[in-house]
């Protein structure tokens, strides 16, 4: 056993433990919003391209998912009234601490994506799938609004992809090339500092990325001062090489 699935072992079993009156608060209120089940589980792709269900916080009405929308922008009629409490507080990501627990996912890594999003990902990004995905990481916390960027926009979708997936994918790939114990610790710090401060958190999230050596326009992203410019959408490359 790695020190990284021991640290992910304990912290999540210790997290459940600790926010277990939260977790069971939250599930309740959003039981009795509608009496549908307080959870969501869908499938995601982890580590070597190998499906999971990820299981979260429903924030959403039932079979918002039938929609065929898969980004979500601030104003999204689907999301109900304690949905959005739930987002804004971050709580639907913390029931994730039971996927890594069990191994499916780790505290830090890239955030899991949809089969259909890998299915388009360029040999470039196919190596965000060398690791187990995570709870969170740098673009976590730099596109902590990502409701907001999409806020307004007439196909969420195609926004995503030409605003934030292009920095997700190179933040997530370098965080690949630059994992240790070290930085996981860092960057769930800065994920608790952001809900207190986001300001604070991005401001030393560029000092990370600028210790750590990353590009220029990866540690400028960080302090997100400059409006985001659409970048062109680039074909698949080797989705025909993913294991499933």
């Amino acid at each position: 056993m790695t020190p990284k699935r021991i640290f992910d072992i304990t912290i999540s079993g210790l997290g459940l433990v600790c926010t277990s009156p939260i977790l069971v608060l939250t599930g309740l209120a959003i039981l009795l919003y509608d009496f549908g089940s307080p959870f969501y589980i869908a499938t995601r792709v982890g580590l070597a391209g190998r499906p999971f269900r990820m299981i979260k916080f429903r924030s959403m009405v039932l079979k918002a998912d039938r929609s065929g929308v898969t980004s979500t922008s601030a104003t999204d009629a689907r999301i109900t009234p304690v949905g959005r409490l739930v987002r804004k507080c971050k709580l639907d990501e913390l029931v994730q601490l039971w996927n890594v627990l069990i191994g499916e996912m780790s505290l830090v890594g890239p955030r899991p994506n949809v089969p259909s999003g890998v299915a388009v990902y360029t040999a470039e990004e196919l190596g965000l799938l060398e690791v187990k995905p995570g709870i969170t990481d740098f673009a976590s916390v730099i596109f902590a609004d990502e409701g907001e960027i999409l806020k307004g926009r007439p196909d969420p979708d195609l926004a995503y992809d030409q605003l934030i997936r292009p920095w997700k994918s190179r933040l997530g790939l370098f965080y690949v090339s630059n994992r240790s114990l070290s930085v996981d610790l860092k960057l769930i710090l800065l994920t608790l500092l952001a809900l207190l401060s986001r300001g604070m958190a991005l401001k030393k999230l560029h000092l990370l990325l600028r210790r750590l050596r990353a590009p220029d326009d990866l540690v400028e992203i960080a302090l997100r001062r400059k409006p985001l410019v659409p970048q062109p959408l680039v074909a698949p490359e080797a989705a025909a090489t993913l294991p499933y």
